[in-house]
């Protein structure tokens, strides 16, 4: 069983990593962007909630998002292991994780952080912005994302450091070289 979390900054290419992981593991990635996609789609209770924050741009409330999380975590593919993309991204919701966790009679296994220095993020998001035409990916922009998610989730790592499930991993190279990397930095791996 492999109870996983993913974190890393925009442009570490934590999204493309979590993928292939999860699929070479056996274990679903469970994204909350997926989630609220799958909810609203499908005019859930919860998913009608959360699109009416959508359309209007706002975020969506932590208790809408922890009971999304919370009913994804109790499915049935979720029972042999998960990788978690994208939550908890506060410490509130850190300790809601924990107790949907003690509910299931579960825990994690590890925390993987995908470092990769801020100026090749930058150069990375820069290059995807080009490809992508997508002309509010300003340098400015970047920048500030990125110092957004390093207030944010600093105290996430904390946590997760404290409890000894913190696992740093180089996110710079190729794909396969990355992904070689987390694989040999797991508990069970390596």
């Amino acid at each position: 069983m492999t109870r996983l979390l993913f974190m890393g900054p925009p442009g570490a290419g934590k999204g493309t990593q979590a993928t292939l992981l999860a699929e070479k593991l056996g274990i679903p990635q469970i994204s909350t962007g997926d989630i609220f996609r799958a909810n609203v789609s499908e005019g859930t209770e919860l998913g009608v909630l959360a699109k009416a924050y959508m359309d209007k741009g706002e975020y969506v409330p932590d208790e809408v998002t922890n009971a999304m999380v919370r009913d994804r975590l109790g499915q049935d593919d979720a029972r042999n292991g998960f990788l978690l993309d994208g939550y908890p991204r506060t410490v509130d919701q850190v300790h809601t994780l924990d107790g949907i966790l003690d509910e299931l009679g579960e825990s994690l296994d590890a925390v993987v952080e995908l470092v990769v220095e801020r100026e090749e993020l930058i150069t990375r998001l820069l290059k995807r912005a080009e490809t992508s035409g997508r002309t509010d990916d300003t340098e400015d922009v970047i920048r500030h994302r990125q110092e957004v998610y390093e207030a944010q989730t600093s105290p996430l790592l904390a946590v997760y450091a404290d409890r000894g499930l913190l696992v740093k991993v180089d996110g710079f190279g190729d794909i396969d070289e990355v992904q070689n990397r987390i694989l040999a930095a797991l508990p069970q791996a390596g």
